[in-house]
Formats: structure tokens, C-alpha cells, sequence
């Protein structure tokens, strides 16, 4: 992927039903939407139906409600940390969202992303039989909110716990954001809830590893 990804640790499969309700969220969400299996999802996202405002001409709005952000306060902090003009941006975010492990595709993938993880698995308490991917497939500031958004939205549905990189610094912001389950492999690593996800957008600065 060119942009970052989040990774939603799950310590059960997803049922029947769940995945139902997920590609319900996905296909409600969309501007464009494929799925390529099944709890794989090739999609487009508005951006602002995530929450982050549109700041185009009021004609060309789209309104989506409720948004899925709820702290008003970010719309700020998105905009200058995206640095463009979004009369000039195409909102409809790409990205992959795809369930994996066994039984349900990308093994392989799974298999390599949770091997050898005892910290993690630590603070997690349970060990991941299965996990879901939020892969942007871009990399300006925007897609960085929208991916941490969109993983919130997606574990509302699946739940699970989510798990991202920390770049240099980032330990001491997150230490003490609502939803924080724990750091792990030597600080490096973060595990939170999806209120974990949005505040976390909120914070000045905010982006995550690539």
C-alpha cells in the first residue's frame, strides 16, 4: 500500500452476521465499492462522511449524518495537518479493507503480521485468531485521519482491538489518550479501542507510520 495501514486484532472469527453488518457499514460509506471476497473490500470513501469536513463550495457538498467523528474540535487540527486545498483534492479516499487468517483468506499475510508477538499479545490478553486490515491507498495527511477513522468505524461493527506503529515521540502523546490498553514491543507499539482512534486523531501532529 502507499499509505499507512491499521491492523484490528480479533480474538474470535467474525460471525456470519458481523460480517453482514460490516459490508453493510462498507457499501454506506462508499463512492465506489467492490467486494472481491468475502470481508474483502475495495472501496472509496468520502472523507467527509468519516466526520472531517468538507470545505469545498456549499454546492458541491454531500452532506452524510451522522458523521462518524463526533469531536467537532479535530476539523482544525485535520486541516492543517492535511495541508492543501481541498477545492483542489478528490475527498473520495481509496482504500482495502480485508478480513484475514484461517479459514477466511490471506493466511499467509496474517500468519506473518502476528508472529512472534508476546508483548502484544500481553496486553491484548488473548491471542488473534483472526484480524482485519484498514490499508489507504494514499498518503497525504488526510488519508492518515480518514485510515484511523475508518478502523473506529469498522471496529463499532467487528470490534476487536487495534493495533498501530508509533513513530519517534508519539509514546508520551498516546500514553494517556481514553481507550489505551497498553504499549508494547519495547515501546514501539500502541493498543487501544476505536475512542482510542478518534482521540488520537485529535492530537496536533497526529500521523501514523506508513
Amino acid at each position: 500500500m502507499s499509505g499507512p495501514t491499521l491492523v484490528i486484532d480479533l480474538a474470535e472469527p467474525v460471525s456470519p452476521a458481523a460480517l453482514r453488518e460490516l459490508r453493510e457499514l462498507m457499501v454506506g460509506l462508499s463512492s465506489h465499492f467492490e467486494e472481491k471476497r468475502p470481508g474483502y473490500f475495495d472501496v472509496n470513501v468520502p472523507a467527509e462522511r468519516l466526520g472531517v469536513e468538507d470545505r469545498r463550495e456549499a454546492d458541491w457538498r454531500k452532506p452524510f449524518s451522522p458523521p462518524l467523528l463526533s469531536n467537532t474540535s479535530v476539523d482544525e487540527e485535520l486541516r492543517a495537518l492535511a495541508g492543501f486545498n481541498p477545492q483542489g483534492v478528490d475527498w473520495h479516499r481509496p482504500f482495502l479493507v480485508y478480513l484475514m487468517g484461517p479459514g477466511v483468506g490471506d493466511e499467509d499475510i496474517f500468519e506473518a503480521e502476528h508472529a512472534d508477538e508476546p508483548e502484544v499479545e500481553t496486553v491484548l490478553g488473548f491471542r488473534p485468531t483472526h484480524a482485519i486490515n484498514v490499508s489507504a491507498c494514499c498518503n497525504r495527511g488526510i488519508d492518515h485521519a480518514a485510515t484511523a477513522l475508518l478502523t473506529a468505524a469498522v471496529m463499532d461493527v467487528v470490534g476487536g482491538v487495534a493495533k498501530a506503529e508509533l513513530l519517534d515521540g508519539q509514546r508520551s502523546v498516546v500514553a494517556g489518550l481514553p481507550g489505551v490498553l497498553g504499549i508494547a514491543d519495547e515501546e514501539w507499539v500502541v493498543l487501544g479501542t476505536a475512542e482510542f482512534l478518534r482521540a488520537w486523531v485529535g492530537q496536533p501532529g497526529f500521523r501514523l507510520v506508513k
